[in-house]
């Protein structure tokens, strides 16, 4: 509210904000219902459901997410990092969602109060590193409503593109590459070896909201040495653990195959609009801009996806250092499960909350995923 109250001031318009957990669910079944309940302008999961709501029908013929073309593409492409904006087209080339936020994951976060900072050499070395006293090497939570399950997709995402490539990650989140491959496979093993380095458990992680991830991380005595997170975690170590900024860095993740070294994963929350209006069209224009974004990347816990926001704007010197990490990765890939069609997508987050409670089900739960696979790409 804070981001769109000068766009408010400046318009007259009112604007009635509801914030939802479910929002997936909540639209997908406003569209199913022909269009009834849609507001003007959304959250957008991912560029995956983006694409499946701009082809889906409404009960008055129109397309569920309406096409921007009242943006100047060329523009709006120059404003963000490379490739982000094209995640946002639909097969036709129309540009169907934006991005107000952009998001660096990959990050292994820590309390400065208990850990000096040093940099394992590889993912390797950091696995084998010894857990605090009566601690446990790794904090997790995946709880997140109807989305529970999304922050281990975010791991295995981080495992493939560093341990096979950024090749082998295009083709798995195109559905060409199977579940069961030894190369996604590798990926869940070691996705295995850190759920039995979680403080608590499968049983914590999956009853732990994705937000509290920090509560051992800053507890006394800990109960974990590192945390698994995106950039915007800051906001939540603050307003949800206690932490005070200057209690937490990070480093990137480190290689685990040298070939893919400095490779990264990302993310961003895009808008779409489902009522084309003079006033809709303002606000997505609006949103787009470094004004706009620069009010939140002042606040913290934020990235801008505009790049012209300056650097001296963040508040916080992690958000500063995400950023930069940002523009030099050898290799930026766009979160996979937000990149996948919506059945791949809910597969995806079900099977980590599964994996969670039963690593030893990992077999059969990649199986699962390569049926799911093969409908939800040949629709």
């Amino acid at each position: 509210m804070a981001m769109i109250q000068p766009w408010i001031d400046s318009t007259g318009v009112h604007v009635d904000y509801v914030g939802t957990r479910d929002m997936q669910d909540q639209l997908s079944n406003a569209i199913n219902a022909g269009g009834t309940g849609l507001p003007d302008i959304a959250g957008i999961p991912g560029p995956g459901l983006a694409r499946d709501w701009y082809a889906a029908t409404l009960s008055d013929g129109t397309t569920a997410l309406k096409p921007l073309d009242f943006l100047n593409l060329d523009e709006y492409k120059g404003s963000t990092p490379p490739g982000m904006a094209e995640l946002g087209q639909a097969p036709d080339g129309k540009l169907v969602g934006i991005f107000t936020k952009a998001a660096v994951k990959g990050l292994i976060w820590y309390n400065k109060n208990n850990y000096d900072g040093t940099v394992p050499a590889s993912f390797t070395d950091l696995e084998a590193m010894s857990a605090d006293s009566g601690g446990s090497l790794w904090c997790n939570a995946i709880e997140s409503g109807a989305a529970s399950g999304w922050p281990f997709t975010d791991w295995i995402e981080d495992i493939v593109l560093r341990q096979s490539g950024p090749d082998v990650y295009d083709s798995w989140v195109a559905g060409k590459t199977k579940w069961t491959s030894p190369e996604i496979k590798s990926a869940f093993d070691v996705m295995v070896d850190v759920i039995n380095k979680s403080d608590g458990g499968g049983t914590k992680i999956n009853a732990t909201n994705f937000g509290d991830v920090g509560g051992g991380l800053f507890s006394d005595p800990p109960t974990c040495k590192f945390v698994h997170q995106a950039s915007f975690i800051t906001s939540f170590f603050v307003d949800q653990s206690g932490a005070a900024p200057t209690d937490f860095d990070f480093f990137v993740m480190p290689d685990i195959n040298t070939a893919y070294a400095g490779a990264l994963t990302g993310g961003g929350d895009m808008f779409g609009m489902f009522h084309d209006t003079p006033q809709a069209r303002s606000l997505m224009t609006y949103l787009t801009t470094a004004d706009a974004q620069s009010i939140w990347a002042a606040r913290g816990g934020y990235i801008a996806a505009n790049t012209s926001v300056a650097a001296d704007v963040y508040k916080d010197d992690a958000d500063r250092k995400a950023a930069t990490a940002l523009q030099n990765a050898s290799a930026f890939r766009f979160d996979g499960s937000d990149s996948m069609p919506g059945e791949m997508n809910s597969a995806f987050f079900t099977a980590m909350v599964n994996l969670a409670s039963n690593p030893a089900d990992e077999d059969s739960i990649l199986t699962t995923l390569d049926g799911v696979q093969a409908s939800a790409y040949n629709p």
